[in-house]
């Protein structure tokens, strides 16, 4: 598999990206999840594919330019269908389903069936988990940041507790992946991009 470098990301992003607005909100979060994750891989000492998650960090989001309206308005009623609308852009730019995945298995604590049917989410009924060890790290940092405005920083503790309203079960398995890859010191990056950490 070829996996490809910062600079054709970039140049994806930049293709496919509405505004520079949304270019800016989206690729900043994507290089945030990037450094993020490779903290965590750096300090855990974990053999994984660097390159890959390194990949998938910057991937991850680029289906939420699908979701901005001509206007430029960024629809937030169809959000949770960023993922698929990401997987199938890479799918179209010619990419394999592994680095697709990042996109489409990365919300959330994933996406099982049951919660797509159950909280009646509009998309295909399927699952949406993270599988593979890259994936799972990708979907973990992801927590840590979030897009609001302004962006901000997101404490182990404060995600925790906005997880629960999707069942104890969600918590479980963010408190699992908080012992498997630990907690990430979120100072550094709160302080270079000048945001607070809720």
């Amino acid at each position: 598999m070829q996996i490809p470098t910062d600079e054709q990301i970039r140049a994806l992003h930049e293709k496919h990206a509405p505004t520079q607005e949304a270019f800016d909100l989206v690729y900043i979060h994507c290089e945030i999840v990037c450094g993020i994750a490779e903290q965590l891989l750096t300090r855990t000492g974990f053999d994984l594919n660097r390159d890959l998650v390194r990949a998938g960090s910057l991937l991850h989001d680029i289906g939420v330019y699908r979701l901005y309206s001509a206007d430029g308005k960024l629809d937030h009623t169809r959000y949770v269908r960023h993922g698929i609308l990401g997987y199938e852009l890479l799918l179209e730019e010619g990419f394999p389903e592994e680095i697709c995945r990042f996109c489409s298995c990365h919300t959330g604590m994933g996406l099982s069936r049951d919660d797509v049917q159950n909280q009646r989410l509009p998309l295909p009924v399927a699952d949406y988990m993270a599988e593979s060890s890259e994936e799972k790290l990708v979907m973990y940092a992801d927590k840590f940041h979030s897009k609001t405005n302004p962006p901000t920083f997101v404490s182990a503790a404060s995600y925790a507790a906005q997880v629960q309203r999707f069942g104890e079960d969600k918590v479980v398995t963010f408190k699992t992946m908080c012992e498997t890859f630990g907690v990430p010191d979120l100072s550094p990056f709160a302080a270079a991009h000048g945001c607070a950490v809720v």
